[in-house]
């Protein structure tokens, strides 16, 4: 004789309740114009809100030159300043806030933003500031064996010792090359795990793992778009180091609006939720 049963199994229920895998899209280049235009239209609408970000950002960047000096651990200043774009991310939480309500027509003040950005540390994004400093970990160690084998007797008491060994002599050359080489791959993997999870934990209910692996889909579904996107944001930061850390007072709040919109483009609404009108 056989029972039967009515309803889900609680095989069937697990699965259920099991969030289903963020969709990818196609982009184009054309994306990356618009969400620029878009990002931009998002400073203006705020740009006193949107510069504090970029602000407290800068005034960050400085800090942290100024006590590698003080502790004279002139060695770090490159890593430094080459792992400092990688961390924008996480600065740039308040600013897809910002987005998010703009594109929805919601009304926000700085205590709306500033929760927001509180409430982070206890959901996904705080594992994923974990993944990102393990990978600046490894950055920092790679760089340091690096400048040990190739320059090795090499003094930098000071700051002009330094860069006068790293940039006129055939040995700093060297180790250039090779430390260019071993940041590109770190960054251009922390960039693939990055590029939309940080968004993608901010506006929706899901797991860092998760974020990830949708943040790397969107890189193997748009490889050249997304290598673009990379590179106008690595040149972009980097010059924008140059006058002081102070230009990044203006490109770290478009680059983070603009992260927001592409992210929108890339990956689409969760399922249950309207579309919003893409800027």
């Amino acid at each position: 004789m056989t029972s039967k049963t009515t309803g889900p199994t609680p095989q069937d229920k697990l699965t259920s309740q099991q969030p289903s895998m963020p969709k990818v899209n196609k982009v184009l280049a054309e994306d990356i114009s618009a969400s620029l235009k878009a990002g931009f239209s998002d400073f203006l609408a705020r740009p006193v809100m949107s510069g504090f970000f970029g602000l407290f950002y800068a005034l960050f960047g400085m800090l942290l030159v100024w006590c590698l000096v003080w502790l004279g651990k002139i060695w770090m200043i490159i890593p430094a300043l080459i792992a400092f774009p990688l961390v924008a991310p996480f600065a740039c939480a308040g600013l897809y806030e910002m987005s998010r309500r703009l594109q929805t027509a919601e009304p926000f003040g700085w205590f709306n933003i500033l929760t927001v950005m509180a409430d982070q540390r206890r959901r996904e994004m705080s594992w994923m500031a974990f993944v990102t400093l393990f990978v600046l970990w490894v950055w920092f160690y790679q760089f340091r064996t690096v400048l040990v084998i190739v320059l090795q007797d090499a003094s930098f008491s000071d700051l002009d010792g330094f860069f006068n060994t790293v940039l006129f002599t055939p040995e700093g050359w060297t180790f250039l090359a090779i430390g260019t080489c071993v940041g590109a791959c770190m960054a251009a993997a922390l960039f693939t795990v990055t590029v939309v999870a940080m968004p993608l934990l901010l506006d929706r209910d899901i797991d860092f793992v998760t974020a990830m692996i949708t943040s790397i889909r969107v890189v193997k579904e748009n490889p050249l778009v997304m290598l673009t996107w990379a590179a106008i944001i690595t040149v972009t930061m980097l010059l924008s180091l140059v006058p002081a850390f102070l230009g990044l007072i203006f490109t770290l709040p478009i680059l983070g609006h603009t992260t927001w919109h592409l992210y929108q483009r890339a990956v689409s609404p969760a399922e249950g939720r309207s579309s919003v009108q893409l800027g």
